[in-house]
C-alpha cells in the first residue's frame, strides 16, 4: 500500500506522457503508486505506457474504451490504495519536491482534507508565467470563496482518501470543469482546504482556438452551477454568490459567442449575441458594438480584425 496514489488519465498523449511519468519518478518522496489509465487512445500512448510500467513496478497501466477524463480518473480511484490521492494529468509535470511539500502541509494540518497547489504555465502564450498569484494574498479556500473564484483551486491538488470515500468519484456526465465540480462537492460535504502557493508544477497549455475553448469552458461551468444550486438551498449566502457567478458567466458566454461569430465573419450572428449581452447589463462599448453590428457591419468586422491583429486573438 503506497502513501500516495497518483491518478493519471491518458488519451492520445504520446508526446507528453513520458515527461509526466519521469516527473513522478523524480519525486523526493518515493512512496507512491502511479495509475495510468489509457482512455481508448488511438496513437502510441498505450504502448508507451506499458513500456514505462515494465521498467517500474510502482506504475500500473489500466485500459478502457474512450469515455472521458472523469471515467478514466474514476477507474484509477477505484483500484487506488494510497492514503492520499494526487491528480496529475498526462501532459503536466511536477517539480521533484511536489509530493513531499504537499504531504508536509497535511502533516502540519491534520484537519485539512484537500491541499491545492500552484505552478507555471507550460506552452502557449503564457509559457513560463505563474498560474496563480505567488505569494497568494487570497484567504484559504472555503465553499464561499471557491464559488466566488473559480480559479481558487488548482487542478494539481491532493486529497485524503476520506474525501473520495465520502463523495465518490468525478461526475462522468461532465466533459469539462469536472474538477471544479469535485472541489465544490468536497466543500459542501464539509471538507477543509489549504493552499500551498509555492509553484511546484508545470501546467501545459496547448495551442487551441481561444474562442472555442472559452465557450466550452463557460458552458461547463454553467452546468456545474446548475448542478450545485439545489445543494445550496439551506445556504443563502453561498446561493447568492452562485447566482451572481451564473449571471457573470452567462454574460461571458454571450461575449465569447459574439467573438467567435466575428472571427468567422458572421456579423449577423454576432449582432444577435451582442444585443443580448447589452440587454444583460453589457457596457456602453457593447452597446456601440451592437449598434455597429446592425447598422455598420463591415466597419465592425474590420475593426474587430484590426484589434485581433494588434492585440492577439480575442
Amino acid at each position: 500500500m503506497a502513501t500516495v496514489s497518483v491518478i493519471t488519465p491518458a488519451y492520445n498523449v504520446a508526446p507528453y506522457l513520458e515527461a509526466a511519468v519521469q516527473s513522478v519518478q523524480a519525486q523526493t518522496c518515493r512512496d507512491w503508486e502511479l495509475l495510468i489509465v489509457d482512455d481508448g487512445s488511438t496513437d502510441s500512448t498505450p504502448d508507451l505506457a506499458r513500456r514505462l510500467a515494465a521498467a517500474d513496478p510502482r506504475i500500473t497501466v489500466l485500459q478502457k474504451v474512450n469515455g472521458g477524463i472523469s471515467t478514466a480518473r474514476n477507474m484509477a480511484l477505484a483500484v487506488s490504495t494510497g492514503e492520499f490521492l494526487a491528480i496529475l494529468d498526462s501532459d503536466d509535470i511536477w517539480e521533484p519536491q511536489y509530493l513531499a511539500e504537499q504531504l508536509a502541509v497535511f502533516a502540519a494540518h491534520p484537519d485539512v482534507d484537500v491541499v491545492t497547489s500552484n505552478g507555471w504555465f507550460l506552452g502557449g502564450a503564457q509559457d513560463g508565467q505563474v498560474a496563480r498569484p505567488y505569494p497568494d494574498p487570497r484567504p484559504q479556500p472555503t465553499l464561499q470563496t471557491i464559488l466566488a473564484d473559480e480559479m481558487s483551486i488548482f487542478i494539481m491538488s491532493m486529497f485524503r482518501r476520506r474525501v473520495y470515500e465520502t463523495i465518490g468519484g468525478f461526475d462522468e456526465s461532465l466533459r469539462t470543469n469536472e474538477d471544479y465540480d469535485y472541489w465544490l462537492r468536497s466543500a459542501i460535504a464539509g471538507f477543509r482546504f489549504w493552499r500551498n502557493d509555492r509553484p511546484l508544477c508545470r501546467y501545459r497549455r496547448r495551442a487551441d482556438s481561444i474562442s472555442a475553448v472559452d465557450i466550452r469552458m463557460i458552458s461547463g461551468i454553467l452546468r456545474v452551477y446548475a448542478k450545485t444550486r439545489p445543494m445550496l438551498k439551506d445556504r443563502p449566502a453561498e446561493l447568492q454568490t452562485l447566482e451572481a457567478q451564473t449571471a457573470r458567466f452567462e454574460r461571458e458566454s454571450l461575449a465569447a459567442h459574439a467573438r467567435m461569430a466575428l472571427t468567422a465573419g458572421d456579423v449577423e450572428t454576432a449582432a444577435t449575441h451582442l444585443s443580448a449581452l447589452y440587454a444583460h447589463g453589457g457596457s456602453a462599448a457593447i452597446g456601440v458594438a451592437s449598434f455597429m453590428a446592425r447598422r455598420m457591419p463591415r466597419l465592425l468586422a474590420r475593426a474587430f480584425q484590426l484589434r485581433r491583429t494588434y492585440h492577439g486573438a480575442a
